[in-house]
């Protein structure tokens, strides 16, 4: 049994993954985030500390077999200052929706021609080494949520953290895989106080916090576990995940990417996983709403009663009679990184009913899956000939056909919702023997089902009116629009 600790915004799971990539027991804490006032997102690391050990002993204790790794998935960026001797944290961890620092990112560039966004962990580590009284003057250790659950776990042995979470910190020299002495410098971090770069795979030491010590092997940022968690290892291989927001990662190799900054069409190059010294790259894509606007519609429209409910409303018609909603209820993300953009209907009529609105909120959501998809092949030169999805809304029907019609793929559903816990456990398990390599989860994929696109479904028509719509939401608020990050 591989122990997978999975590390999420609002919670965290500790899960058991046999050797045949199933997931045998699981135990779930609940960990969300304080909003302190508007745009600020705070975590209370020591409480995360505790549910962790928590959580990961319960689940050890649910087995009478052995645990041979530990395997860590998270959520990345999120920011983490502790002492190095006594192993407090010394302020509030900063969430990587946390927006405190947009100031500093716009100074930034506009200073030093440096383009960091407030979701990197650089502006963040600044701001807490810059804001807590006497932080110069102590020995502190930086890190992001897979740094300090490692510390945690290791019983303050092990201050580490891999490429995939190192990669989008904003402080990483992709082209060596090392850090940045110029970007850490310029804002103030000093290169001590960060953790050692490890590869994603590989055994690092023991987690003597936990029964038995078992070694931990494998820690990487959620989307590039979710990748690895849908055998997505060979270049062309992709995935979506369909969250509260969604994110398409694409594997594209072990070629360097020329450069670390956002692409032509609105990509960033990725660390998919490190293993034995060598670097997997990938293409990641981001959709800031997904799962968010049927929240919106059954929290604050009250058209459903529940998300699952969105898939039998949508079902009452065919089509959504010429509506089209454009998911920008926080901006659009890949390919236009517009922040002004705002969510919009078109095509209302007096005839338009709940459930034509419903289909095009689902539908909205697919185009905006197909954008990720669109970009991605245009900025890694990659064709991708099939699409896997997990997420909340990987379980909704009238959502996935919609996805496979407007993509003209089909869609290949995960057999588990949440693939990241898959995929940590996997690359522990590679680095434990349970698995032989790469090629060998290569041939592991199982997907509980695949959807076809519909014969005869006019894609292109589909896609004009779409871009038309899209086209027509964005630049709502100016001045968010002109952000730039």
């Amino acid at each position: 049994m591989i122990l997978v600790l999975d590390i999420g915004t609002t919670g965290l799971r500790a899960a058991l993954v046999a050797d045949d990539g199933s997931i045998r027991s699981m135990e779930y804490r609940a960990c969300p985030p304080s909003t302190p006032a508007p745009g600020l997102v705070e975590l209370d690391a020591a409480h995360l500390g505790h549910v962790l050990l928590e959580a990961a002993s319960a689940v050890i204790g649910s087995t009478t077999e052995p645990i041979t790794a530990v395997g860590v998935s998270s959520q990345r960026a999120t920011t983490i200052v502790w002492d190095r001797a006594t192993g407090e944290p010394i302020g509030p961890g900063l969430g990587w929706q946390d927006l405190r620092t947009v100031g500093e990112c716009i100074v930034a560039r506009a200073t030093h021609g440096i383009a960091v966004a407030p979701n990197q962990t650089v502006t963040k580590a600044q701001w807490l080494l810059t804001n807590t009284p006497g932080a110069a003057d102590r020995d502190l250790c930086i890190g992001t949520v897979d740094s300090w659950a490692a510390w945690v776990l290791s019983g303050g042995q092990l201050h580490v953290t891999d490429h995939t979470n190192a990669g989008v910190t904003g402080l990483y020299d992709l082209a060596s895989g090392t850090w940045s002495a110029r970007i850490a410098e310029l804002f103030g971090v000093p290169l001590g106080a960060l953790p050692t770069i490890v590869d994603s795979c590989g055994v690092l030491g023991e987690a003597t916090a936990l029964p038995g010590a078992p070694p931990i092997a494998a820690l990487v940022g959620d989307q590039q576990a979710s990748l690895v968690g849908q055998a997505c290892v060979r270049p062309g291989d992709a995935k979506i995940t369909f969250g509260t927001g969604g994110m398409l990662d694409v594997c594209s190799g072990t070629a360097v990417p020329a450069a670390a900054d956002r692409t032509a069409h609105g990509t960033f190059p990725i660390v998919a996983w490190s293993l034995d010294g060598v670097r997997t790259f990938g293409s990641e894509g981001i959709m800031l709403s997904a799962g968010t606007n049927v929240e919106w519609l059954r929290d604050d429209l009250g058209l459903i009663e529940s998300s699952a409910q969105s898939h039998d409303v949508a079902a009452r018609c065919d089509t959504s009679d010429g509506v089209v909603y454009v998911p920008a209820l926080l901006g659009l993300g890949t390919p236009h990184w517009d922040y002004g953009a705002r969510g919009s209907l078109f095509g209302v009529t007096r005839g338009t009913e709940r459930r034509h609105v419903v289909r095009a909120v689902l539908e909205g959501v697919a185009h905006r899956g197909v954008d990720l998809v669109d970009a991605a092949e245009a900025d890694v030169d990659v064709e991708i000939t099939a699409l896997r999805i997990d997420g909340g809304m990987s379980e909704n029907p009238t959502f996935v056909q919609a996805l496979a019609d407007l993509s003209g793929r089909p869609v290949e559903v995960s057999p588990v919702a949440d693939a990241t816990t898959v995929g940590a456990g996997y690359l522990a398990g590679i680095a434990t023997g349970t698995w032989s390599g790469v090629d060998d989860i290569a041939g592991s994929w199982r997907p509980s089902h695949v959807v076809e696109p519909t014969p005869g479904f006019d894609r292109p028509a589909a896609r004009a009116v779409w871009h038309r719509a899209s086209e027509r939401a964005r630049a709502w608020i100016p001045e968010l629009s002109a952000l730039d990050f």
